[in-house]
């Protein structure tokens, strides 16, 4: 069993602020591997007719545990009334430390029937990290791409398309049949399909319906749907300061590089194609690494684009490029982005990249950062000093 400290530690540090973790990510990210590494738990698997029973009364089920070991429903969604037992054990044993888990947000289905607002935080579990791959044993960057970052598949340290197959019958099996009852299943993985396919670009929701053969009310549904179980990352436009930006389109991510490969028939990555997945597994370190991140990519008409902007106090905005290479880097886009968002960091973000540097350009100042560096720089205090 690897030992994942990040995830472990932000467990903890919720815990110290509330008696409910939500801990949520799709289906075999890891979430059990982490609830049970977890030392002396009380632990419950919500799939099993013994723990519903267990549970059906509450008051009872509650009184018989001290408060020394967390206690822990895996798949808790599983329940018929799964958000009442965790406001019980919430309101009426807050000696309990209590840890839920499921592959979507808490609000997913008709049987959470309380969204448990301060008694709650959620803790959205993505796959391996960057700052993970040591634990993993991965040393090129470009298997993590390949691959993608459940543990499974990467500690195999091969392609398995069965493995991803399978892992997309089960997830609408499980994750979005019995959860919300999307009946069009074709149409449901075609929508999938189409959306890994173009992972990273903007596709709007009446060409979406027009290739996967589905109606536009319904392709706003399943996205929807896709968003709540983070099967996508929808990132949407950052604009302010003008009429030529794109205010509206977002772009929608994949969750897991691994899925992109797979859907998209590739054996091999060339250089462009790492270029792209590499994006990928930035936006999910800046997920996994910031709280409550609003994340966005910029675009003016004239083609223009900055791959990501992180707003960072008043006027002010992180601007984030990603560049396998670092030497293929041109400041064009980004100089056109700074005269209509002057203030915030200029970051470069390679894997390329061992120790930061700084070249200037112009009025800027651009840091060239591995991504490490970069979510460091991004969670540091704001000066709101401009750069360069």
């Amino acid at each position: 069993m690897i030992e994942r400290p990040f995830w472990r530690q932000r467990l903890m540090s919720a815990w110290g602020q509330v008696p409910i973790v939500w801990l949520s990510g799709v289906r075999r990210v890891g979430k059990t591997t982490l609830a049970r590494a977890i030392e002396q738990i009380e632990y419950f698997d919500c799939d099993l007719p013994s723990t519903r029973r267990e549970v059906a009364d509450p008051e009872a089920f509650f009184r018989s545990f001290d408060g020394k070991r967390p206690v822990v429903f895996d798949e808790v969604h599983r329940l018929e009334d799964a958000s009442s037992l965790l406001k019980i054990g919430a309101d009426h044993f807050p000696h309990l430390r209590l840890l839920a888990t499921g592959s979507s947000t808490l609000a997913a289905t008709r049987k959470f029937r309380d969204s448990l607002t301060g008694r709650k935080r959620t803790v959205h579990m993505t796959p391996a990290l960057w700052s993970e791959l040591p634990l993993f044993k991965v040393q090129d960057v470009r298997r993590r791409l390949a691959l993608g970052g459940l543990p499974e598949v990467l500690l195999s340290g091969i392609q398995q398309p069965g493995f991803y197959s399978e892992w997309l019958d089960s997830f609408y099996a499980r994750d979005v049949q019995e959860l919300f009852h999307v009946e069009k299943r074709h149409g449901f993985l075609k929508l999938v399909e189409l959306v890994l396919r173009n992972s990273g670009c903007g596709r709007d929701a009446s060409q979406l319906a027009a290739e996967s053969g589905l109606s536009r009310p319904t392709v706003l549904n399943y996205l929807e749907v896709l968003e709540t179980t983070h099967l996508i990352y929808p990132v949407r436009p950052y604009h302010g300061g003008g009429v030529q930006e794109l205010m509206r389109q977002e772009r929608i991510y994949g969750f897991d590089t691994g899925f992109v490969v797979h859907v998209r028939g590739w054996n091999e990555l060339r250089p462009p194609d790492c270029g792209g997945l590499w994006e990928h597994l930035v936006l999910i370190e800046l997920l996994a690494a910031l709280d409550n991140p609003r994340i966005h990519y910029w675009r003016d008409k004239q083609g223009h684009e900055v791959d990501f902007v992180i707003p960072c106090g008043r006027d002010a905005c992180a601007a984030i490029e990603c560049k396998w290479d670092p030497d293929e880097f041109s400041p064009a886009n980004l100089m056109v982005f700074r005269k209509l968002h002057p203030r915030g960091l200029n970051l470069v973000v390679s894997p390329r990249i061992t120790r930061g540097f700084e070249r200037s350009k112009g009025d800027l100042r651009i840091c060239y950062l591995n991504l490490a560096e970069a979510v460091q720089r991004i969670q540091a205090p704001r000066t709101g000093k401009t750069p360069g």
